[in-house]
């Protein structure tokens, strides 16, 4: 199939099928197309908006391609958002990650750098002095020790060196927001994903589906179009079991959250620097009421990830205690002695 078809199908909007989608992504992740054609793929997608389909062919494309991080057993999760929100927000998903592993939960965290935000994972974990050139042996070890691990996309999917200088360029979400989370080497049984627009949780919920790797995983849009839990409203949410979708209610009043409302630059940082004091800040306990009360409603629903069968409120209790504990932050101390 030509890119030249391709891109022609997706200009008219078209859906790709499923020879298309695979044929597309095979030469993008090759090195096959220039990078206006790359660009004019990516963008073609995302103005068309994603199917599950074109989401699946890229998935198992870069895995394909992918250096695998083999032999974890039991449950950890990966706990991650998109991106491409446009909201320059804290790093909310880090802090749950490393709240979830001071609480004894096992999390390998899949990132990279910031493309359309001010932090990435990758930018604020290596301000907290997190080495990210762990190999796939790292990872394990890091997992054992500390029961949290952070894969830098770079070093696992050599086929994005294709594709990242295309997305500094376009500096907007594009499918690679939403392909990143879901192709963690280490590939979780267990997910926690945030999506930056409503109507984009039920096809990314059913590429998770399609793969058949997941044992659980929550896939939501957060109130006010966040790709983060925000206690300020009721997220679009979908639960997934195996190859099984379901849309479920995530609302925090249900949950024990006031419905206070925030405004976009109370939640934001304006470089890598703010982003990582935010972070040490919400760690150690002493973060601001907003950004750890938010962090506390996501760490809530990972707790419910691990355990479904503790309640919504149980749930909430035991988030809030690790927060104000700094359990996040004795991890990031652990690994500052050596990893």
């Amino acid at each position: 199939m030509t890119i030249a078809t391709i891109l022609d199908h997706l200009a008219r909007r078209h859906d790709l099928s499923a020879a298309e989608a695979n044929d597309a992504f095979a030469q993008l992740m090759d090195g096959q197309l220039t990078p206006s054609q790359a660009g004019a793929l990516l963008l073609g997608l995302s103005a068309k908006g994603e199917t599950a389909q074109e989401m699946h062919a890229a998935v198992e494309n870069a895995l394909q391609r992918a250096h695998l991080v083999e032999g974890i057993e039991g449950d950890y999760a990966d706990v991650v958002g998109t991106g491409g929100d446009g909201k320059m927000s804290f790093n909310c998903s880090t802090a749950t990650a490393l709240t979830l592993a001071g609480m004894g939960y096992r999390i390998v965290k899949h990132g990279n750098r910031a493309a359309s935000s001010t932090s990435g994972a990758g930018d604020v974990l290596e301000q907290l002095g997190y080495p990210l050139d762990l190999d796939a042996e790292g990872i394990k070890t890091s997992l054992a020790e500390h029961r949290f691990a952070f894969a830098f996309a770079p070093h696992f999917h050599p086929c994005f060196k294709y594709v990242a200088p295309i997305r500094r360029e376009l500096g907007v979400r594009t499918l690679f927001n939403l392909l990143g989370p879901l192709i963690n080497p280490s590939r979780p049984p267990l997910m926690m994903l945030g999506v930056a627009k409503a109507d984009l949780v039920q096809p990314v919920a059913e590429t998770l589906a399609a793969t058949g790797r997941y044992k659980r995983a929550y896939v939501f849009c957060g109130a006010g179009d966040y790709d983060e839990l925000t206690t300020f409203g009721p997220a679009t949410a979908s639960f997934v079991q195996g190859s099984d979708v379901q849309p479920v209610e995530v609302d925090p009043a249900k949950w024990g959250f006031s419905l206070k409302p925030a405004s976009q630059e109370e939640l934001s940082v304006h470089s890598k620097e703010e982003a990582a004091e935010a972070l040490r800040a919400i760690l150690a306990g002493s973060g601001k009421p907003v950004m750890s009360e938010m962090v506390a409603f996501n760490v809530a629903l990972g707790v419910r990830l691990f355990e479904p069968e503790k309640s919504p409120a149980e749930c909430a209790e035991k988030a809030r205690e690790a927060i104000a504990q700094g359990m996040g932050g004795k991890v990031a101390q652990g690994w500052n002695h050596g990893i």
